[in-house]
């Protein structure tokens, strides 16, 4: 198979499943083994094309992290007696207080993970845990007390923020994990949904130039047609998804991606360990 299909391929698969809670980073290295296409040279690939999904999220959110550069004088909502205020709007103070728990625990565990968790026995483990937790927070999630981003108070980031850090395990989802963890704490499925996508594109840039600092070495500049093909890919693809997400998030539930989770394992599992 020639390095454009690939590119297309995992240029798809990243921009559909970046923002769904289904896992990128499990159907990323699952679609990976399935192609063949594996090792350094692969994981500097898909940095890149996850700065695409990157951007599509930054140009849909746009107004809003302008808006939120322009108010840079929010660290006050940091001090304790300013935590539950709800009538700030978003702030960078939010963001910061979200993204504070996956940052630490990221950064201390980063070898562990990248060592242990990135196989496909552990991507199907967590498929099927998240889409548990996601069934959970559906069914015993607490009454909405926030139905607007807008509207959150930093200690509710900042919860938030905590169940990020599950989305550590390859499989689970960032945004399944947020997204659920919001719900538990009383929020609504779109104002979840939009704080996870938010939070998600200065995580994901950190992280993106941490591995990619490492990793630089493995690229050539025969690999510059692919990356462009898959950046690309990716951006258009991330952008139509999470914009049909926020409409279906509207008028359905988590559960549809829960059990698509649990079909994709199982088909993993029989491809991988049966066959």
């Amino acid at each position: 198979m020639s390095d454009s299909i690939i590119a297309i391929i995992l240029g798809i698969v990243e921009g559909f499943t970046e923002y769904l809670p289904v896992s990128s980073t499990g159907h990323m290295i699952l679609v990976g083994d399935m192609l063949g296409f594996t090792g350094p040279r692969a994981s500097v690939f898909e940095i890149f094309i996850q700065l695409g999904a990157i951007l599509s999220v930054v140009i849909i959110y746009k107004e809003k992290f302008t808006r939120m550069l322009h108010q840079y004088r929010c660290w006050n909502l940091l001090q304790p007696k300013n935590w539950f205020r709800n009538d700030t709007g978003l702030t960078l103070a939010h963001i910061a207080a979200g993204i504070i728990p996956v940052m630490g625990i990221g950064y201390l565990a980063h070898h562990a993970i990248k060592t242990y968790l990135f196989s496909t026995g552990t991507v199907i483990i967590g498929l099927i845990i998240g889409g548990l937790f996601m069934l959970m927070a559906e069914k015993h999630g607490t009454k909405t007390v926030c139905d607007d981003v807008e509207k959150m108070t930093v200690a509710q980031a900042f919860l938030t923020g905590i169940f990020q850090i599950l989305a550590l395990w390859p499989g689970f989802s960032r945004s399944g994990s947020t997204i659920a963890g919001g719900l538990f704490l009383g929020l609504s499925r779109k104002a979840a949904a939009d704080f996870s996508f938010i939070i998600a594109v200065p995580v994901m840039i950190v992280a993106c130039f941490y591995d990619l600092l490492k990793s630089l070495s493995d690229l050539n500049s025969n690999d510059l047609i692919m990356i462009v093909i898959g950046f690309i890919t990716a951006f258009i693809v991330a952008y139509v998804s999470v914009l049909w997400f926020l409409k279906f998030m509207n008028r359905s539930t988590l559960a549809s991606f829960a059990y698509y989770r649990f079909i994709i394992a199982a088909i993993s599992f029989i491809y991988f360990f049966i066959f």
